[in-house]
């Protein structure tokens, strides 16, 4: 492995747990990986401009790709292409993906770019690689204790098979505004499951 691209959607950056664990897996890997670099894409910091008129009518029409309407998403493509995995860390927003990761997702999911359209349907075209994604959330939408839906995991799903990735896992860091005997067990937890992944094992520790 020599690239990873981490996407960090919260809004809280830096500071966020899930974007706490992903470094801490990025060390971890380093471990295994020395020359390993990092490609870190932080929504929040660093937020992406909204698609306009002009470029949805670019999408629709025979438009070169290194038009410069395709500027950030040919840059964005290009740092997903380049990665040999994909680590997400994004929060829950009412019940799904944050908006930041939204419109990373509408740069990167492009027909004819990232994915094809034909009577069998949409075809992902580029290479498959891991992926791992942590969700962080407030509540619990999980397990026993799940008192909401879910629909960021299946979205999420669904768009990244549509780029043509299918080695996929979720994490879930649950119940993070129940104070900090909550945030340290659900991130122990998230250790442990994380230390059996093919991705990590043997090289997260408690």
């Amino acid at each position: 492995m020599n690239n990873l691209l981490l996407i960090n959607a919260s809004p809280r950056g830096q500071v966020s747990h899930g974007n706490q664990l992903a470094l801490e897996l990025v060390s971890s890997l380093r471990q295994r990986y020395p020359h390993l670099e990092l490609v870190e894409r932080d929504l929040g910091a660093n937020p992406l401009p909204p698609l306009g008129m002009d470029y949805a009518h670019a999408l629709t029409t025979p438009t070169p790709f290194d038009a410069p309407l395709f500027e950030v998403s040919e840059g964005l493509i290009g740092e997903l292409e380049r990665s040999d995995a994909l680590l997400i860390a994004t929060p829950m927003h009412n019940f799904t993906l944050p908006a930041a990761l939204k419109l990373w997702i509408d740069y990167v999911l492009r027909i004819h770019r990232t994915f094809s359209s034909g009577p069998e349907g949409k075809v992902g075209l580029l290479k498959d690689r891991p992926v791992h994604v942590l969700v962080s959330s407030g509540g619990f939408h999980q397990g026993e204790r799940a008192r909401q839906p879910d629909f960021l995991t299946p979205y999420l799903r669904q768009v990244l098979n549509t780029l043509g990735l299918f080695d996929l896992q979720f994490t879930y860091l649950q119940g993070l505004v129940f104070g900090d005997e909550a945030v340290r067990a659900t991130l122990d937890e998230a250790r442990s499951t994380l230390s059996l992944q093919p991705l990590f094992n043997p090289l997260v520790c408690a």
